[in-house]
């Protein structure tokens, strides 16, 4: 009996260590790197993600694009946004080439379950959508910005739904269920939360703690920033915050607490002038401020609590590093420009990680961050140790490090953008796998006297239809001919 009982046990051993990781990233959008209380800002408490250091491990210098849809697609395939065709934020410059393979197309293979929940922002129509890149379900929706924050219109696998509540709360009930439902094998979830970005809308709640709060720690240049917008920004970030708490919550309530590997990073610089420990730019930007992000990785089975990593990393690094992590391999064939990071997250130290390049790239733009240097996209070049806050061009001062850096960014920027934008790509509808097809008001083109609401496409209607002779278009593939019922 006992020769059993101590094979059942070692049995048990080996099942327990041979459980593939589950996997959560969190990404929140227009978050900067000053709005975490953990980076020092004292206008907002953000607990639950500031555990997530304390439990895990965070880098002091972690980099995404200036922009929503470049930074998703890089850590989606691990590799520039360029290279898959993202140019712009809307009317189909947002779609990643359909050649590309996903880092939910690995986990899936490997046996996950997937899914994504909250803001898409990398192609609507399938299969550029969720569901056609490689995520069992799909609950949100595509666009890369969203009018209306409580109960809205969103989508369920491609079927127009009502939402339920304010969305960053309906997204994260709808992660738990998931995780719940899925618990007993291993999962793969992706939470891009689409807050604190436009509009500024949140619950009365956390509004009333902003409302008339004393602010102490202010933008660089504080008549720059707008005092509700500032307000209702860190609201958000609040709110984040406790939904955030919800999920881990939720994973010791499932006793998956050891078993999963959470991440929390945003994609881009604050949306506004607020306190970002006083580097320069924000979103759109590709200096610091606009480019540098917050990463976070708890896994407490294989990570050491408050593990502090000092050499660089960005958003393309994930997809390497979480399938090393999990031990899965990424069934893309093309080359990654991103390098696994698991050694450093297990403690080890890597001088050639340490010092990388690290390149920021969006349209015919390229910057490049080095431990020590950045270059900006303008030709100048900072000394981030003595200069963090890029107040001093010191190109002159250091020659060789200037034309080095010049050389190797410029040739970057060569390879990305040559043909970007310029392939002709139409939107596809009717797939012969999939039953539902939007084409919604952000991709047609207005003719004639017709007008967008306002210049950005993305959430826009059109107006002032008023001749016969008007029209909006669509450039569209139908994908298989047949009969199809239209709804408006």
């Amino acid at each position: 009996m006992r020769l059993l009982t101590l094979l059942l046990l070692v049995l048990c051993q080996v099942s327990l260590e041979a459980r593939q990781p589950n996997v959560v990233v969190i990404l929140t959008d227009d978050q900067g790197w000053g709005d975490l209380s953990l980076n020092g800002n004292s206008n907002l408490s953000t607990p639950r993600i500031d555990s997530l250091a304390k439990d895990g491990a965070s880098f002091e210098r972690f980099y995404v694009c200036p922009v929503c849809s470049p930074t998703r697609a890089e850590f989606l395939t691990g590799r520039y946004s360029q290279r898959g065709g993202v140019y712009s934020t809307s009317q189909g410059g947002e779609r990643l080439d359909l050649d590309e393979v996903t880092i939910a197309d690995s986990f899936k293979a490997a046996g996950y379950k997937t899914a994504a929940f909250g803001k898409w922002h990398n192609g609507m129509q399938y299969p550029y959508h969720p569901n056609g890149r490689g995520f069992d379900e799909f609950y949100g929706f595509c666009s890369g910005h969203w009018g209306h924050y409580f109960s809205p219109m969103l989508e369920h696998n491609g079927k127009i739904v009502k939402g339920e509540g304010f969305v960053i709360d309906d997204f994260t009930n709808r992660a738990m269920a998931f995780m719940e439902k899925h618990r007993e094998k291993p999962f793969f979830v992706y939470l891009p939360y689409n807050t604190p970005h436009s509009p500024m809308q949140v619950p009365d709640e956390y509004w009333k703690r902003f409302s008339k709060k004393e602010l102490k720690m202010r933008h660089r240049d504080p008549k720059k920033e707008k005092d509700a917008h500032l307000r209702c920004a860190l609201a958000m970030c609040e709110n984040i915050d406790w939904n955030v708490g919800r999920l881990l919550d939720k994973l010791d309530e499932l006793k998956l607490r050891d078993d999963t590997i959470v991440v929390f990073f945003h994609d881009n610089g604050p949306n506004g002038a607020r306190w970002n420990g006083g580097m320069k730019g924000w979103k759109g930007s590709l200096d610091e401020g606009g480019v540098r992000s917050p990463l976070l990785v708890r896994w407490p089975r294989e990570i050491d609590a408050g593990l502090k990593i000092t050499a660089p990393g960005a958003a393309l690094d994930l997809l390497p590093t979480l399938a090393s992590l999990a031990a899965i391999e990424h069934v893309g064939r093309k080359e990654l420009d991103g390098v696994d990071l698991s050694t450093l997250l297990r403690g080890k130290r890597s001088e050639k990680l340490e010092e990388r390049p690290i390149f920021n790239a969006w349209k015919n733009r390229v910057a490049v961050r080095t431990k020590q240097f950045r270059l900006s996209h303008d030709d100048k070049l900072f000394d981030m140790i003595e200069d963090p806050g890029q107040r001093k061009d010191v190109a002159k001062e250091y020659p060789e490090t200037y034309k080095d850096l010049l050389e190797q960014r410029d040739a970057l920027r060569k390879e990305l953008v040559t043909e970007l934008g310029t392939e002709e790509r139409p939107f596809v509808i009717a797939h012969p796998d999939y039953e539902w097809s939007q084409i919604p008001a952000r991709d047609g083109k207005p003719h004639g006297g017709i007008k967008r609401s306002n210049k950005h496409p993305n959430d826009t209607f059109f107006t002032s239809w008023k001749s016969t002779e008007d029209k909006i278009t669509w450039t569209a593939e139908v994908a298989v001919g047949g009969a199809f019922e239209v709804l408006v």
